[in-house]
């Protein structure tokens, strides 16, 4: 959720930290190039993305923003409850509110709010079935193509600080351990009180500041961490690609490390999501996230960049335990959390009527895993939603949505592939721009893959993920590259070792 002018890498993007900073390895873009000619135009017209929404969709979105409520039906008011909201700064369409506290006597209540796009959109009507052949909210720097009309995705269905909104309401309880104990789930309507972003949240945490209503967000997402090595969830702190818009509209890359408030807040949005998958699964009915488990090829695999990277395995120890217990700001854990990533390919989505299927798993997550927290801005969301909004309520899932299943993976398989190469397409765009002027040059990086004849690398400064070709580079080591050549028009760029 990234305002214009600004892009955050949502893939896994394995750059090199260094320093004390939360962003770092800022390039400017060349002073002497013209602004206005920077743009992603050319990535637009390439993928061929939709501009603007047709006057029907505005149409009905229009109606439907003034009534919500009565679309929705009878809510459970819980607008005396005081949900917080954390987002990049200057985010507009907002999912999700908070309220983590201590319950008497021991365990944790987690109250999370979720925009309920149910309330706004018809079924089948002109908003819904755009919204299927969208898939999802692209982000782009110079402005964001959204999935629903901006008048409800950062208007009348976005968690705005202040105002009254229709929502879904997780009420997620725990033990003391972090593990659920019961789950329910209705249509509520809440008011937001504050919004916040992850770095401002980090700084009160650390001065010991935090908002009431996180206050025990750091406690209880230890826990939930905790319970993610066990069941065996695979966390790869890697950092992310981050592009910015200078003051003349010129654009540059940046790094920004994961805190511990992203992985906090993560936390709340992946117990959501595993209660909702395990309900969905107990009724025979829904739509789920999965990844096979990696094959035995693959884990031997990473035990030999292990050993190469001089990185000890002791007996026993699983792939989770091993990545959690890594220094992140090390080359050979970045080496290794990239090699990692091979474990996580494969993901998809699978539907069900009548019975849960088998291999209903998220191999990533450790365990059974659904999307239900993202609906302004993923499609699968909003079905997933009211599955379990019905099997909660014992009442029959609506036929518009048991309808629907079928078509819901492969409708969200298309639209990640597509806002995969949106995202990549961005980000080696303004790669080939700062990089333009600077042929000849050297550069420091670190060899995060490499096999005989070439390596995967990543710039430290700027930070620019790169394919290398050359034998012999060391996985974590680093190397001093020259760059040989830039095609700003195909987005490439290409480098080659300096050695002697």
């Amino acid at each position: 959720m990234a305002p214009s002018c600004h892009l955050r890498s949502r893939a896994t993007s394995p750059i090199p930290a260094g320093g004390a900073g939360i962003v770092r390895g800022v390039d400017d873009a060349p002073a002497d190039k013209s602004a206005a000619s920077w743009d992603f135009a050319a990535v637009r017209a390439e993928f061929d993305l939709p501009e603007g929404f047709a006057q029907s969709v505005l149409a009905e979105a229009e109606e439907t923003a003034t009534n919500a409520r009565e679309l929705a039906g009878d809510r459970d008011d819980a607008t005396d409850l005081p949900f917080v909201t954390i987002d990049p700064p200057g985010a507009k369409d907002l999912d999700q509110a908070l309220l983590v506290e201590r319950r008497p006597g021991g365990g944790y209540r987690v109250s999370y709010a979720i925009a309920d796009l149910g309330a706004f959109v018809i079924p089948d009507g002109a908003i819904d079935n755009d919204a299927r052949r969208r898939g999802q909210t692209l982000y782009l720097p110079d402005g964001n193509i959204p999935l629903h009309p901006p008048l409800l995705s950062e208007g009348a269905a976005s968690l705005l600080p202040g105002e009254t909104r229709p929502a879904v309401l997780w009420r997620i309880d725990t033990d003391s351990d972090g593990q659920p104990t019961s789950v329910d789930v209705r249509r509520a309507l809440v008011r937001s009180i504050e919004r916040f972003d992850y770095e401002g949240v980090q700084a009160a945490l650390e001065r010991g500041t935090s908002h009431p209503s996180i206050e025990v967000l750091a406690d209880f997402g230890r826990l939930r961490r905790a319970r993610a090595v066990e069941r065996g969830a695979l966390e790869l702190q890697l950092p992310e690609q981050q592009i910015t818009c200078g003051a003349r509209g010129d654009w540059s890359l940046a790094l920004r490390l994961r805190t511990e408030v992203d992985a906090w807040n993560a936390e709340i949005s992946l117990l959501t999501g595993m209660c909702a998958a395990r309900m969905m699964l107990a009724a025979g009915v829904g739509v789920v996230r999965t990844l096979p488990d990696a094959d035995s090829e693959e884990l031997r695999r990473l035990r030999r960049s292990a050993t190469t990277l001089g990185i000890e395995w002791p007996a026993g120890t699983s792939v989770a335990e091993l990545l959690a217990g890594l220094d992140p700001d090390r080359p050979e854990s970045l080496a290794l959390y990239t090699d990692s990533t091979r474990l996580l390919r494969g993901a998809g989505y699978t539907a069900f009527d009548g019975g849960a299927p088998e291999g209903a798993t998220h191999a990533g997550i450790g365990g059974p895993y659904a999307h239900v927290t993202a609906p302004i801005r993923r499609l699968v969301d909003r079905f997933a939603t009211e599955v379990c909004l019905a099997v909660n309520s014992d009442s029959p899932v609506p036929e518009w949505t048991r309808a629907a299943l079928a078509d819901l993976p492969s409708l969200m398989g298309i639209s990640d592939t597509l806002a995969a190469k949106v995202e990549r397409a961005c980000l080696d765009q303004v790669e080939a721009w700062v990089l333009a002027e600077r042929i000849g040059q050297w550069f420091q990086a670190v060899v995060l893959r490499a096999d005989e004849t070439k390596a995967e690398v990543l710039l430290t400064d700027p930070p620019v993920l790169a394919k290398c070709a050359g034998a012999g580079m060391p996985e974590g080591g680093h190397v001093t590259l020259k760059l040989l050549d830039v095609d700003v028009a195909a987005r490439t760029v290409s480098f080659e070792r300096v050695t002697g």
